[in-house]
């Protein structure tokens, strides 16, 4: 059914359990399962539309998915409309507000119709989409008091949010003890060979494995992923700390945001966010920066459009530079002698208080010039023709232009 070739299942991916790689058994090896499996895997992904954007961070386990689909597995991708109205617990210090119906369905439009560039929505076989209302609904009370003896109060309690928020006795509803073993149970209703989620799902996946062992069925294997750091350097990804990418934004708006993604997370980010080979990202960072910034917005929204947002963000930062220019100081390029490397640039222009520091600076990233930064502590420039009407800045407020 796949290749021998597991590049694909491992990029990015955190932990895949149960993971005995030695072991030639199809349910302790998913390699093993995806040779030998004769029928396409059936490979879960749930969402609740608890709002109505997703953005790059949502994007993650939908490009996995997206990577079982091309080698010729079934994705299932579980709306969680009855779910949602009771919302995942996990990772919150307070009880989730109860959505309406009305609002989860009209959540869940919006989702699908942003996942349609990620997702094959159109090759026969390779796409089931399920509402976990067709399921959960329908149980009645002796089949939810099944699924609660499966469970312990403890066990329950072992779980990070429940325990937190115990601990600080804030309450804990009971219906939210309901939540892992719906989102399990809907592991069963679709007989899931995978499960998909980021590291904060292993609990409910695993409780997922349980309950098909309870009903007959063989265990399923959970696929965790990272949760990505926003555009700040610092936090997960959220539109509450508006360090986010949004599915629907427009392309200009996107490739603004990524060309500034913070150099450490660049790495990460072509590893999640896009195919691009890891080996071929460039050294330059500011080069990487916009190679990135144009990967991701021709996912979403086309490389011609991409082209197109790339340009028009440069014409805006040089429309500001010409507006500032007025404004920032001039350095005479006479006085220094050619050829000259750029700390000692820096040192005699006075943006710096010695070769030294200017080297240092170069090497922590915050030397630019006409906006592109520069890396190489050793750049050496043969004659001043080359540096001309430049602006060169030293981090956030340090400009000047040299002459």
């Amino acid at each position: 059914m796949t290749s021998d070739n597991f590049e694909w299942l491992y990029r990015g991916v955190t932990e895949v359990f149960p993971s005995q790689t030695d072991s030639q058994e199809e349910s302790e090896n998913l390699e093993q399962l995806c040779n030998r499996c004769d029928r396409p895997l059936r490979v879960k992904l749930g969402i609740d539309p608890t709002g109505t954007d997703l953005h790059l961070g949502h994007s993650i386990p939908f490009r996995k998915l997206r990577a079982f689909q091309d080698q010729g597995h079934t994705a299932v991708v579980i709306i969680g409309d009855f779910t949602a109205q009771i919302g995942d617990p996990t990772g919150k210090d307070k009880v989730r507000k109860q959505l309406s119906a009305e609002e989860v369905k009209q959540n869940a439009e919006t989702y699908l119709q942003q996942l349609r560039p990620i997702l094959d929505f159109d090759t026969p076989g390779r796409l089931e989409i399920r509402y976990n209302s067709e399921w959960l609904s329908k149980l009645d009370l002796a089949q939810i008091q099944e699924l609660l003896a499966t469970m312990t109060v403890q066990q329950m309690l072992a779980k990070e949010g429940f325990n937190n928020r115990y601990n600080q006795q804030t309450p804990i509803y009971l219906h939210e003890f309901l939540y892992p073993l719906m989102q399990g149970y809907d592991s069963v209703a679709v007989n899931a060979d995978v499960e998909l989620g980021g590291t904060d799902q292993k609990f409910n996946i695993a409780v997922g494995r349980d309950l098909q062992r309870h009903f007959g069925q063989k265990p399923q294997f959970g696929v965790l992923l990272p949760i990505l750091i926003g555009t700040d350097g610092e936090q997960k990804m959220s539109k509450s700390l508006n360090n986010y990418v949004g599915l629907k934004e427009d392309a200009l708006s996107m490739y603004s945001k990524l060309e500034k993604t913070p150099d450490a997370l660049l790495p990460n980010y072509y590893e999640l966010l896009t195919n691009f080979a890891l080996t071929e990202i460039p050294e330059n960072p500011r080069e990487a920066q916009k190679l990135l910034a144009l990967e991701i917005v021709s996912q979403y929204h086309g490389q011609e459009t991409a082209l197109t947002a790339q340009k028009t963000a440069l014409e805006i930062v040089s429309r500001q530079n010409m507006a500032n220019a007025q404004a920032v100081p001039e350095f005479s390029l006479e006085s220094v002698e050619f050829p000259a490397k750029l700390f000692y640039i820096l040192n005699a222009s006075g943006l710096v208080n010695s070769s030294g520091e200017g080297r240092r600076q170069i090497q922590g990233g915050s030397v630019r010039l006409e906006g592109d930064r520069i890396s190489d502590v050793n750049i050496t420039y043969d004659d001043p023709t080359q540096l001309q009407g430049k602006i060169l800045q030293v981090g956030k407020k340090k400009f000047i232009r040299l002459v």
